[in-house]
């Protein structure tokens, strides 16, 4: 018999329901279509610096790669025997780097970047893979409005208990 989560509460007599303010802190997903993208904007040349002082010693100093994984490159090569998965030739969703580098980098600080410099880093990293110029300035608008170059790569799961939208 499964125990709910008050009964688990009584029964050990440890925890407490999380507050609204709690779960909000940690209720920052993005979803891949740009929403819950938060204020603020960051551009290339910021996003250069950023990724230098925060960046660079994990993923070199262009994204090719080193400690972590390569960001840049790669176009054109996933059919080919040696795929290079990075952020310009395989992933789908622009507004998923933001996410993705707000919740999990640096690696050693996650979640210690502003939005403003995680604005500029997604902005240096899709500049490197050519995917924006380099005078651009991102924010929540912009960066859900980029198609990438792998956007149409995938497809849908056919199982019925997967939701694809």
């Amino acid at each position: 018999m499964l125990a709910t989560a008050g009964q688990a509460e009584d029964r050990f007599g440890i925890g407490r329901a999380a507050t609204p303010a709690e779960i909000a802190g940690w209720n920052i997903d993005i979803g891949r279509d740009g929403s819950n993208l938060p204020p603020g904007s960051g551009s290339v040349e910021h996003g250069r610096t950023v990724f230098s002082e925060q960046c660079a010693a994990c993923h070199g100093d262009s994204g090719q790669g080193g400690i972590g994984d390569r960001l840049v490159g790669g176009q054109g090569t996933l059919a080919s025997p040696k795929p290079i998965r990075t952020v310009g030739s395989y992933w789908p969703y622009a507004p998923t780097l933001f996410d993705y580098i707000r919740r999990a980098m640096p690696q050693n600080a996650p979640q210690s970047l502003s939005n403003e410099d995680v604005y500029a880093v997604s902005a240096y990293i899709l500049s490197l893979n050519g995917i924006v110029p380099a005078n651009a300035v991102l924010d929540a608008k912009s960066l859900a409005a980029i198609k990438m170059p792998n956007r149409d790569g995938f497809v849908s799961d056919p199982r019925p208990d997967v939701h694809n939208h």
